[in-house]
């Protein structure tokens, strides 16, 4: 059973490409949360700007340093299965315990074809391969069904969770039901994991997370409350994290000389904004995602200041582990204002 909480961890750039000394700070601070999986080159880690030979560079480096820590899990979904495939055959090699595949985007396929010539070829071809299916149709425009992933569990005993953000308790309380209580659903969005774990038709046993990026001990402290039966001590978590958990995506209305318009800063844009003004190790965004707005960068800022005003446990292993004073860093104007635009 894939269970807890699985950091879908950023790519730090710098200058010259992947900041390979700010990964070993990242992986560290994560290991030192008690994190039970780490996620390399997910859509977090900025997977579809990296070069394959990035991308290989970062899962090797995380399989290598945390194998015998934590569970490794690479991102090797496309919309091409050959290239899934070889993306796959890398994992394996380097050592990764599992496979991440998001729905193939932008071609469109059906969820029949999504589990035919995608899911189980990867399954049958790598079965000492864990392979979770990450089903989220606003980023995809595709959708594997709760029939079909079924399916292929029943098939293939690798494929036995799945990563869950279609943001539908329904789909979500399908999927316990055809799956059955030994599949393990992992929510996909921090802000609905406890709801999910909570709900008794869907009993999600854990999360591949943004915010554990940032917060790893308490996101951690949560998914082993809910697990343990601990209820009221998740809720109080949960509720301290609350805001960070609302700035995964940043939606903000801007004024144009030709009126109003509705601008969304969409992961890891808000994450790594945040990170950069803490002091952690986080680099810019690849194009084309750029920067925050003023006005999304304010709300980003208000989140974590209320978080280290309310709840300053959740944000103090960021100060011990980076050095860093995160009070001042978060009263500092000038440096978050040079992380976002000036002007719309």
């Amino acid at each position: 059973m894939y269970e807890g909480c699985f950091t879908a961890l950023i790519t730090p750039f710098n200058e010259t490409g992947m900041d390979k000394n700010g990964l070993d700070a990242l992986l560290d601070f994560q290991v030192a949360g008690g994190v039970d999986g780490i996620l390399a080159a997910g859509t977090t880690g900025e997977s579809p700007t990296l070069t394959w030979e990035e991308h290989n560079l970062l899962v090797r480096h995380v399989a290598d340093r945390l194998k015998s820590k934590c569970m490794v899990i690479a991102g090797e979904g496309s919309n091409n299965t050959v290239e899934t495939m070889e993306g796959t055959r890398f994992a394996e090699k380097a050592g990764a315990c599992a496979v991440l595949l998001v729905d193939p985007y932008y071609n469109g396929p059906s969820s029949l074809e999504i589990r035919r010539e995608y899911v189980e070829p990867v399954a049958a071809a790598f079965p000492d391969m864990g392979v979770i299916p990450y089903v989220i149709p606003g980023r995809t425009g595709a959708q594997l069904f709760p029939e079909d992933l079924a399916i292929a569990s029943a098939k293939y005993k690798n494929v036995s969770a799945v990563k869950e953000a279609t943001g539908s308790l329904e789909n979500m309380r399908r999927t316990r039901l055809v799956c059955g209580a030994g599949f393990s659903i992992l929510s996909g969005d921090d802000v609905l994991t406890l709801g999910m774990a909570l709900d008794p038709e869907i009993k999600a046993n854990g999360v591949i997370s943004v915010m554990s990026n940032i917060a790893p001990k308490a996101v951690t402290d949560m998914t082993r409350a809910f697990r343990e039966g601990r209820k009221e001590e998740a809720l109080r978590i949960e509720a301290a994290l609350k805001p960070l958990f609302g700035i995964v995506t940043v939606k903000t209305t801007e004024q144009t000389p030709y009126g109003g318009v509705v601008c969304r800063a969409r992961n890891p844009l808000a994450v790594k904004s945040l990170m950069a003004l803490l002091g952690m190790p986080s680099g810019p965004c690849r194009r084309p995602i750029g920067k925050m707005t003023r006005q999304g960068m304010e709300k980003v800022v208000a989140a974590a200041s209320q978080v280290w005003r309310t709840n300053p446990e959740v944000l103090a292993p960021v100060g011990a582990h980076f050095g860093v004073d995160v009070g001042a860093r978060l009263a500092d104007t000038a440096r978050a204002l040079e992380l976002c635009y000036g002007e719309y």
